[in-house]
Parts: structure tokens; sequence; C-alpha cells
């Protein structure tokens, strides 16, 4: 396995063809182990992967000092290499319930300096509100990264789950970099708008949820229980019949990868790796065998028969339920 390059943008870095998305070692999935996590974050960097991301929110800033400690205790020439980014601006009480988001220039300010100080680093390589803040023009919180870029402590502004036309209202107030949305075989909103804006602008493509939160990884059975705490306990796409009819596109995607004599979850994430070399999947592996697993994905090449047959097995919009709970879903740039 050789590791390629991808540019963040047309003003950003080479980073690795694939990122690790770090947040399902700390929050949202269930129980993580802390000692395999930080060993999955130093295999990733032996392996070439040099974007980490994270949010300061996921775990009230456990993921954070997770990352801290992978980079603190990783060999210098591997901590040299990573490139973080960080997701801001999401507000949640102690007992973990969410309360909006927090987009103003005072707390964007806030949030960097705490981030700063978890991950013992001296920047933030790609800083970005997670949901946009719909009582704050982005204007105002993108204005107040390039502030935090002035002075030395990010390097490049980033944005999440918005829109076309927020895309270009950011654009317009300072260079950005990078658009962290989902996108995955069942996951394909982001088409019609929001990939030919970030196109036309130079802006590149951070894809979480190749793998539809496991829903598509191969891994998932139907007879699976899951935790009260996890995510995917509320999510739509994993509810009854919405879960029998997805895992039937499993099924169907399965046989392509026997075929081709690689993993379901290869197959996932080669299909997000073909879209283009604007588009970096971020792979959130939680153990080192889930890892190794997703960078053969690199391996994986698809030639046009193969992408028909993907298509034919899972076209657009075949998957049944939304993303996300439907309060959550009026935070978010696509369907």
């Amino acid at each position: 396995m050789t590791m390629r390059t991808r540019p963040l943008g047309t003003t950003g870095p080479q980073v690795s063809a694939l990122g690790l998305g770090c947040m399902g070692m700390s929050a949202l999935y269930g129980d993580a182990d802390r000692t395999e996590s930080i060993a999955t974050i130093h295999a990733a960097l032996d392996a070439g992967v040099t974007l980490l991301d994270t949010g300061d929110f996921y775990g009230m800033g456990h993921n954070e000092l997770l990352i801290g400690e992978a980079l603190r205790t990783a060999p210098a020439q591997l901590r040299e290499k990573a490139q973080v980014s960080v997701k801001f601006g999401a507000l949640r009480g102690p007992e973990g319930e969410w309360s909006g988001f927090d987009g103003r220039p005072a707390a964007v300010k806030n949030f960097a300096a705490y981030s700063l100080q978890r991950l013992g680093v001296d920047h933030i390589d790609v800083y970005r509100i997670s949901r946009l803040d719909p009582e704050v023009p982005i204007e105002e919180t993108v204005g107040a990264i390039a502030d935090l870029i002035e002075k030395g402590h990010v390097r490049h502004v980033g944005l999440s789950e918005v829109g076309a036309e927020t895309i270009r209202r950011a654009a317009a107030t300072a260079p950005v970099t990078d658009l962290q949305i989902e996108y995955s075989l069942i996951s394909r909103g982001i088409e019609k708008e929001i990939l030919p804006t970030t196109r036309e602008l130079g802006i590149s493509i951070t894809a979480y949820g190749v793998l539809s939160r496991g829903l598509i990884s191969g891994h998932f059975t139907r007879d699976r229980q899951l935790a009260a705490q996890d995510f995917r306990a509320h999510s739509p796409r994993f509810q009854g019949d919405n879960l029998r009819h997805n895992l039937d596109l499993v099924d169907a995607l399965r046989k392509i990868a026997e075929r081709k004599g690689v993993s379901v979850a290869q197959i996932a994430i080669a299909w997000v790796l073909s879209r283009g070399e604007d588009i970096v999947p971020l792979v959130g592996a939680r153990t080192r065998e889930r890892l190794t697993e997703s960078l053969g994905a690199l391996d994986v090449t698809l030639d046009e028969a193969d992408l028909t047959a993907i298509e034919e097995a899972v076209p657009p919009g075949a998957a049944a339920g939304d993303r996300y709970p439907a309060p959550q879903m009026a935070h978010l740039g696509t369907e």
C-alpha cells in the first residue's frame, strides 16, 4: 500500500488521500479503548495518514486531549507531518445534551484558545464551525477565523455542512480551503449543487461518513443491539424496515466486493476515492484492525464496469431514512 496525497483546496496543504476521523474514539458510538485509540492514531501516522479530524465537543474535549497525547508520544518525524482539522461551535450541557451552535467572533477565539491547549499545538491546520449558527452571519464567523490566521493560531479556513450559498458568502470573506460534509454511496446530496460550487471555487471536500457510520461497512448485522448512548440507536437509517432495506443494499454491494476479492468497506471507500482528487475520505477507524482494512481501499482500482455495477447495486437516493433524526436535519447543508 502506497499512501497518495491530495491537495486540500487551492490554498491549502497536500494531505494524505485518506484522513482519520477520531470522533468514535471519544463519543457517540459506545465505549472505546484509550490505549487502542492512541495506537490506532500512531499506526495511521506511520502508514502515511497526515490528516486527523476532531471536534472540540467530541467527548467535551476528550478527543482533543486524546489526539494531543497521541501526537506528543509519536515519533517527531510523524508528528511534524500531521495536519489537524478541528470543528467548533457546538454547545453541550453537562449531561451531554445539545443546545445549539455559537459562531460569534468572541466565541470562535475562545473555542480556539481551549483547543490549542488541549491539543498541545501552536496552531490548528484547518478550523471550521461544525454547523452554521443561524443567529450569526457566516461572514462574521469566517472573519474571526481569518483573524486567528493572521495571528498564527490557525492555518486555513474550513466549513462544515453548509449549502452552496453559504459557501460562496464565506469564500468572498476569506479564502476557504475545505468543506467537510457527509458523502458516501448512500449520501449523495452534495452532487447537485454543493460539489459543483466547491469545484468552481477551488475548495476541496473532506468526506465524512463514507461508511455511513458502519452501515455500509459490511460488518453491521441485522440483529445487532445498540447501546442507548450509541448515536445509531436513534438514527433513522438504523431503524426497523429502514435498516433491513439498507442492509439489502449492502448485500448487493457485497457481491461486487467478493468478485474483486476485497471487503465491502474497501469498495465503499474506493468509490468515494474515485469521485475526484479534490475529495479526501475520512475513515472513522477506532482500532488498528479497522484502520488496516480501510487503508486497503487505496489498492482497490475500480474500472468503468465496476463503477457501473456499484451504481446499479446502490443507485442515488436508494437509502431508506434520513442521515440524522429530524431535529438535527434542520442544521445541515444537504438533505
